[in-house]
């Protein structure tokens, strides 16, 4: 199974912008104290974030802010940000040997459950929005606080 770290940590990094962009500069290395990564991952994150449309980053001295209304913008649009076009949550073996009962019949049993279950997470995804994230995250933090207090 292919699991990525990727759309965790592109969560994590809009709820930080969203949460701090009032109140600080919101760096790649202001996120990566949170996330607690090396900042070029971060910026990769942010890179694809604003390609999708969902960031803007300040030219020359940086900080990232967002770029649409929180309401706007599902978990799925992070998702597919992050993970691009071949999203598929689970891989497959390249190369079942088609001359086994069940190596050559894999890919008719099990394809069809795979994209069930993609389709079931991304429909999932869609249901939530930044701001649904925001508001729970307000309701349990203490205003103020940042990664590194």
């Amino acid at each position: 199974m292919r699991v990525s770290s990727r759309f965790p940590i592109a969560v994590h990094t809009m709820l930080c912008i969203a949460h701090f962009e009032q109140s600080e500069k919101v760096t790649s290395a202001f996120i990566a104290g949170s996330v607690n990564v090396n900042p070029v991952i971060i910026r990769t994150v942010i890179r694809q974030l604003k390609d999708a449309g969902l960031v803007t980053v300040d030219a020359g001295v940086g900080g990232a802010h967002i770029a649409k209304p929180l309401r706007d913008i599902t978990l799925l649009d992070i998702y597919v940000a992050v993970e691009g076009d071949d999203r598929r949550i689970f891989g497959f073996h390249d190369n079942p040997n088609p001359q086994c009962p069940v190596g050559g019949n894999i890919h008719t049993l099990l394809d069809g459950e795979l994209e069930d279950a993609q389709r079931a997470l991304e429909t999932r995804l869609a249901h939530t929005t930044l701001q649904d994230l925001v508001d729970r995250l307000d309701s349990i933090t203490a205003p103020g606080t940042t990664p590194s207090d």
